[in-house]
């Protein structure tokens, strides 16, 4: 079920948590859950695709998610994104607004954030899997633990780096971020549950792109 396929550089940075009990608890719970006809999501191949798609070196921003999305052809391992052809989820619907209004960009038709993944933004959700229709299903398998050593392993070893934590619970992880090192934006989340609370207006594109330029950094290109 899980086949731990992981970029070099991640693999380097956190090849001690590979040899944990809770990663082996991990993996044995996954191959237990498949045993038992289970459907998981993402797809083994897809679950370290945050990691895969942009290196330890290429990360300037960091955006945290919670859970992947538990629906048929949704989760591809890159929070908020789901793949090619799948219309964009109530959340990521209401990202695109704000960037619209924030940058004045189209809203797109896809819902596949990977060109934002490629551009160094690393977007992780807290657990990399979930049982199908059951969400955080997973929350409790260990991959919290494992997760929060990646963010932990950025803040210390990078600088400069932009962490986007909308909602209570990635602001949550804001524990695990040097603020004197980095820049973080909170904001409240997506969710059409709670946009209007704070999550409109927040301009969190704009500003991670002033950060970004201001330390001689790419600026992200939020287009799709």
């Amino acid at each position: 079920m899980i086949d731990v396929k992981i970029e070099d550089s991640w693999n380097a940075i956190l090849k001690d948590e590979f040899s944990k009990t809770y990663f082996s608890e991990i993996v044995a719970f996954l191959k237990h859950e498949k045993s038992l006809g289970k459907t998981i999501y993402p797809k083994g191949s897809d679950i370290f695709n945050a990691f895969n798609y942009t290196t330890f070196e290429q990360v300037k921003v960091v955006i945290l998610g919670q859970d992947p999305y538990h629906n048929p052809n949704q989760a591809h391992g890159l929070c908020f994104s789901v793949t090619e052809g799948i219309a964009p989820p109530p959340s990521l619907v209401n990202i695109y607004k704000e960037i619209n209004q924030d940058l004045g960009l189209p809203i797109p038709a896809t819902g596949n954030l990977s060109k934002w993944a490629k551009q160094g933004i690393l977007m992780l959700n807290a657990s990399l899997t979930v049982e199908a229709n059951q969400p955080m299903s997973h929350s409790e398998i260990g991959w919290h633990k494992f997760t929060d050593a990646a963010i932990q392993k950025i803040s210390d070893d990078k600088e400069n780096i932009v962490f986007i934590l909308w909602g209570k619970f990635a602001q949550g992880k804001a524990a695990l971020i040097n603020p004197h090192k980095h820049f973080v934006l909170q904001a409240a989340h997506p969710s059409p549950f709670s946009a209007y609370n704070g999550f409109f207006g927040c301009k969190h594109f704009s500003k991670t792109n002033d950060w970004l330029t201001a330390h001689q950094l790419h600026a992200i290109d939020w287009s799709l």
